[in-house]
């Protein structure tokens, strides 16, 4: 698929300090429109902190953040709704029905009750959940609450979607499902960050791939242009190699010698 040369995301120079720890370390990224980022790197790399940086969640940043060609600012909030978000881990309103919640998270977006109530029965029923639309979410599992997660970030049709760990509970149709709606999202000029540790899922979805290590980017291509550069058949070795994780055959040896009393 051909990209628009519409610039999405623009990020120069861009530094975060926790204290005295330095997370980021001059992070440079242009995004364009239509493109899926598969968003890798070990934990503690800097991922979360790039992408809250970008959804305005953090402010004491060094460098330049561009959303949508303007300047990412406490005092800009139009462009956040054009953004959707999927975290990795989301406190939802148990009390709440999903149509509570899903009503509250529209109108947070400017769109009247009736339309978004419409949109969010049918799309629960695109995903089984008709049935449970009036039920109270504490009743919910852990794959029927991440489906409403999915459905409250995309409501509001946004132009920018950042995804962490999105597939977390799913079952293997409704994964399917999903990967589907991606692609089709992508086609139509919508933009995607998405952040996994599963690599064969990023490598199947993504057209570009950035891999962050000790806040710096050390990878940024196309699975094709990766496995050239590096020489490995998969992401996954791709990804090991690139961090510098080559201890997990000997560390898994070792779980199961002790498990085996060896």
């Amino acid at each position: 698929m051909e990209t628009i040369d519409e610039v999405i995301v623009a990020i120069k120079d861009l530094e975060m300090h926790y204290g005295v720890k330095q997370v980021l370390k001059g992070i440079n990224l242009t995004v364009y429109r239509g493109q899926i980022i598969g968003y890798i790197g070990p934990n503690g790399a800097g991922k979360s902190t790039t992408i809250k940086i970008m959804l305005g969640l953090e402010s004491d940043y060094y460098g330049k953040v561009e959303i949508f060609g303007e300047k990412v600012s406490e005092k800009n909030m139009e462009y956040k709704r054009k953004i959707g978000y999927v975290p990795e881990i989301a406190e939802l309103y148990d009390n709440l029905t999903a149509q509570e919640y899903l009503t509250f998270i529209g109108e947070l977006y400017g769109m009247d009750v009736e339309t978004v109530n419409e949109k969010a029965e049918k799309l629960m029923r695109v995903f089984g959940l008709e049935n449970v639309y009036h039920s109270r979410i504490s009743s919910y599992s852990k794959g029927m609450r991440q489906k409403v997660l999915i459905i409250s970030s995309l409501l509001h049709n946004p132009d920018l979607l950042f995804l962490d760990e999105p597939l977390s509970g799913l079952d293997a149709n409704s994964v399917m499902v999903f990967k589907e709606i991606l692609a089709i999202l992508a086609s139509q000029g919508k933009t995607i960050f998405y952040s996994s540790h599963i690599m064969d899922v990023v490598e199947k979805i993504s057209n570009r791939i950035i891999l962050i290590k000790d806040g710096s980017i050390v990878a940024d291509g196309s699975f094709n242009e990766l496995k050239e550069q590096n020489k490995e058949g998969t992401l996954e070795q791709i990804f090991n190699q690139l961090t510098g994780f080559n201890e997990y055959k000997g560390l898994a040896e070792e779980f199961v010698s002790i498990v085996q009393g060896d």
